[in-house]
């Protein structure tokens, strides 16, 4: 099972590397929304 997730990791690295970077935008646009002034 292991040797499966490797593998699985291995052929979509380009696709993960995109989900982490959108993952990352969107926790920015989350916190600069949390940090506006007025939405209190």
């Amino acid at each position: 099972m292991i040797r499966q997730i490797t593998t699985l990791a291995r052929q979509s690295r380009g696709t993960l590397i995109e989900d982490a970077l959108g993952v990352a935008a969107l926790m920015v646009l989350l916190f600069g929304a949390l940090h506006l002034p007025g939405l209190t």
